[in-house]
Formats: structure tokens, sequence, C-alpha cells
């Protein structure tokens, strides 16, 4: 027996079988199929995604001192691997922690990948192809062929649309992961690979059916989402805390302007009404007052003083 028919009997084969039997559950709808089954494989893959992304932060955060190992030591190669390792196991980080468990991951999702490739069945060949795989179920032969339409996407064929959220959602995630470097040739190297791989599964997702382009799309949104929980936003922080000042900043804007609309104008306020009443009754009283009285002192005298008039009669008498 071959390594390629161990990899059948044991991995791929059980793994079609059933996605046919999942999918005749689920209303014969190959689309829901392939996003609940990639959300139970990652389930059951979410201990070793944790340690993997756990391991890949604690490398993240030892790159500063690693760097500065690799300056200082630059001409003595042997002292700089000692200090090195001495470094990864006083802060217990390890590049193995990143690597085993991706390796023991990729089984898993290349088999899912040939599994969609292969139920996605268009042609005689394609389904001739497809037989050796099933098992003698009355269900998986009554099911096929699966029903590829979901949504407004035909699953067995490439759809530009998807593509284009399967490279959004991976460049949010490479954006996530990819840490900031001092050095500007690790910089540019970063930004390189910020771009490139999204690129490149952009370019994939536009060639191999559009079934393909929903499973990365899928696992691309839970891996976000449980990096975003485990390991925090990453170098998103920037761009979470610029959106939320704006939201905020628009919100303040449209509370202050629904605020201006509800509000009545302003009433005339009673006490300055009333000031201006007294006012205007005293210069009333004051002038009614000059004219009815006579014994009211002139300009230029008092009560107890004449005027000058007074003294002008006095003299002629």
């Amino acid at each position: 027996m071959s390594i390629g028919d161990i990899w059948d009997l044991t991995i791929l084969d059980p793994l079609i079988n059933g996605m046919i039997w999942l999918s005749s559950i689920l209303f014969n709808n190959f689309g829901l199929t392939v996003i609940v089954l990639t959300a139970v494989i990652f389930a059951v893959m979410y201990p070793l995604t944790m340690k993997q992304m756990r391991a890949a932060k604690a490398m993240q955060e030892l790159q500063p001192k690693l760097q500065a190992l690799q300056k200082k030591y630059a001409k003595d190669r042997q002292k700089l691997a000692q200090e090195q390792m001495q470094l990864m196991r006083e802060s217990g980080a390890s590049a193995t922690g990143c690597l085993v468990p991706m390796v023991i991951q990729m089984p898993i999702w290349i088999a899912l990948y040939q599994a969609i490739i292969r139920v996605l069945a268009v042609t005689p060949e394609d389904f001739l192809s497809l037989s050796r795989h099933l098992y003698d179920w009355s269900v998986v032969y009554e099911t096929l062929p699966l029903n590829s339409t979901f949504l407004w996407i035909d699953l067995s064929t490439p759809d530009y649309i998807l593509a284009l959220l399967v490279g959004a959602v991976m460049l949010l995630q490479q954006k996530m992961t990819t840490p900031q470097s001092a050095d500007p040739k690790v910089a540019a190297q970063g930004k390189m690979m910020l771009f490139m791989m999204p690129a490149m599964f952009v370019f994939i997702s536009i060639t191999f059916p559009a079934g393909l382009a929903l499973y990365w799309l899928t696992s691309s949104i839970l891996r976000v989402v449980v990096q975003f929980f485990a390991t925090g936003p990453g170098e998103l922080k920037p761009w979470f805390q610029g959106l939320m000042s704006r939201l905020e900043r628009d919100r303040g804007y449209k509370d202050r302007v629904l605020k201006n609309e509800k509000s009545p104008e302003p009433a005339t306020p009673k006490v300055v009404v009333e000031q201006a009443e007294e006012i205007v009754n005293e210069g009333n009283r004051g002038k009614g007052a000059d004219g009815g009285r006579g014994g009211s002192p002139r300009p230029g005298t008092t009560k107890n003083q004449p005027g000058r008039g007074g003294d002008r009669r006095r003299k002629r008498r």
C-alpha cells in the first residue's frame, strides 16, 4: 500500500463522505456545509491554534532583544547562538512552538482542500474520480450531485467578489500578526509579505472553484477573531483607535446638532424685562413731579438756598 493510498484511506475518504453526509443534513446546501465543516475542524484544532498564536506572540516580543544580540555578537556566531538559546529559555519562548502546531494542522487543511475540489464534481471524469472515495452509504448516493449554489455564488466556478473578500480578510490577518521593526530591511520585508500573501490568495481564488475561496474566507475570519481575543489587535491597534476617535467625534457632532434642533428659541429673561419697566416708570414719575410741584428746586438751587432769580428780586426792593 502506497503513501497515497494510506492518505486516502485515513484522511481524505472520511472527510469526503462526512462532507456529503453533512450536506444532506444542511438542506443540500454545499456552502453551509463548507462553513460548518471548516468551523468544526477549527474548533477541534483550537488548542493547537492557540498554542501557535501565543508562541508567535512571544517570539515577536523577543525580536528587539534578539536584534540587539545580533548587533552585539555580530562577529562571534557561537556566542550569539548561546546567548539566543539562553534568552529563549529565560522567556519560555521557542521557535518550535510556532512550527509544530502548524505542521500538525497542515494535513487536515490540505485534506479539506482536496475534499472540496473532489466533491464539486461537474464533469463525468470528476464523478468517476469521486466514486473511488465514496462509502457504500445510501445517503451518499442520494445526496449526489451536490447543489453548488450558495447565495449569489456558484461554488463550482471562480467568483471575483469572493476572491476580493478573501484578500481583504487575509490582509487584516497579516496586519495583526506582522510586527513593526526598527531595521529598515526587516520592515521592508514585512511590508512586502503584508501584501504578497493576500495577493497570492486572491490570484488562487480566481483560478480555482469558489468553494475553495469560501473555505479560505471562513477559516481566515475565524483566525482573525481568535487572534483578536488571544493576543489583542496587534498592529491594528492604531487603526482601531483612529476609527473609534472618529466615531466619537461624529457622534458628538450629531448630538450637538440634534440638541440645537430640539431646543426652543431662547426667551427674553424675566428679570431684564422687570428692570427695564422699573427704569421707565421712575423716569415718568420724575417728569410728573417737575411739572406739578412749584417748590421743587430749580437747576442750580437747593431747598434751603435760593437761586439767582431770588437774589435779583431782593436787590430791586
